[in-house]
């Protein structure tokens, strides 16, 4: 009834500098979604689809699909990963699964299992 319609307009705008993060001790089931940037410290079983950079830290773990824009490994992933840009594998990083990336940069010590397909993605 006295809504601001200018006010309403800002809760809806994105903030693309705002991090999401997944703190150690959380689990999640479900999918996520995002614009931004996020940080998985905890436990994702699901889908992740996010037009920023993902960053998964040593206690981290994703089960399930990951599309991204850029990606740094730490912790362990059982997942097809899709990412634009680069993808990075950590020296404490363990990844089971396919990886579609257009480049690839592995620190010694990193584990990685599985098929990579590398290159300019052409949609």
């Amino acid at each position: 009834m006295f809504s601001n319609s200018n006010a309403m307009a800002r809760n809806n705008e994105i903030d693309a500098s705002a991090i999401n993060i997944i703190r150690s001790g959380t689990e999640i089931k479900g999918d996520i979604i995002c614009k931004g940037d996020i940080r998985i410290e905890g436990k994702l079983f699901g889908n992740l689809q996010t037009e920023g950079k993902l960053v998964v830290g040593e206690s981290g773990v994703i089960e399930g699909n990951v599309e991204c824009a850029n990606a740094t490994i730490s912790g362990g992933m059982k997942v097809n990963i899709n990412v634009n840009e680069l993808l990075e594998l950590k020296s404490t990083a363990n990844l089971v699964g396919e990886i579609v990336t257009n480049k690839l940069q592995i620190e010694p010590g990193a584990n990685f299992s599985g098929s990579c397909k590398m290159g300019a993605v052409i949609k």
